[in-house]
């Protein structure tokens, strides 16, 4: 079995969904478990989990480009896919179950287990319909999964109401589904998305280590990915009319 340099970065992919299922496990979960603690440990563990998602993001844009440009593998797509789904629909459904348990306990498991239930199977599925469409005018149908799965993550970490956020996360996982426009990264727009993903991590990092103004920045980046949630496709869609009417 030959791997492609693509494949090699696709399987990179899957491996920071693992690690971030990990990291929640480990010191999130099973302190709370045991203990019931929610310290700093808490709150590193939380911050990796997400940094390994936005790496695996990170992977997943680079490997389409390295494909266009050296080749890749037949089995490229499949494996992209099979990683996709670990990183970006099992890694953040079990991050929001775990939220649930952790931050709302047993009266509000029910509700988060719904919530990351539809997380994954909105997942599945934009993933399946992704394999069997053709893309449009350089637009995704739904939103593209990494860009949920970050956007859920976000949701998340502003600790808003328990209400508020579930109503927020069952949105994101119809969204995938949904046949919303939504701009496919490339060119510049793929700079700027590996851009976007540096400067979080370095947010993350700074909120971790609770540095000055941490919690500010991680706020004013999780706020940003929300409104790039809402404005991305209303944004697409508007260049779309304008297009057809001076074409």
């Amino acid at each position: 079995m030959r791997l492609s340099l693509a494949d090699l970065l696709t399987l990179g992919n899957a491996v920071c969904g693992f690690a971030a299922i990990y990291c929640v496990t480990t010191a999130v979960l099973i302190p709370h478990l045991l203990d019931g603690t929610s310290g700093d440990g808490v709150r590193q563990g939380g911050a990796s989990a997400v940094m390994f998602i936005l790496l695996g993001a990170l992977f997943d844009l680079c490997d389409g480009i390295v494909a266009r440009r050296f080749g890749g593998s037949g089995m490229g797509p499949e494996l992209d896919n099979l990683s996709d789904l670990i990183s970006f629909g099992l890694a953040p459904a079990y991050f929001v179950l775990v939220w649930g348990l952790v931050g709302g306990g047993e009266n509000h498991l029910g509700l988060a287990t719904v919530s990351a239930v539809a997380v994954l199977l909105g997942g599945v599925m934009r993933l399946a319909r992704f394999s069997i469409t053709t893309m449009r005018d350089g637009m995704f149908e739904g939103m593209p999964i990494p860009f949920a799965a970050l956007t859920v993550l976000s949701v998340v970490l502003l600790q808003l109401s328990f209400v508020v956020t579930v109503l927020a996360v069952l949105a994101i996982a119809y969204l995938m589904v949904s046949r919303v426009a939504y701009p496919k990264p490339s060119g510049r727009l793929a700079v700027a998305t590996a851009a976007w993903g540096a400067v979080n991590i370095g947010c993350l990092v700074a909120w971790a280590l609770d540095c000055p103004g941490g919690e500010t920045l991680l706020v004013t980046g999780c706020c940003l990915q929300v409104a790039l949630a809402a404005a991305l496709p209303v944004t697409a869609g508007v260049r779309r009319v304008a297009g057809r009417r001076f074409a």
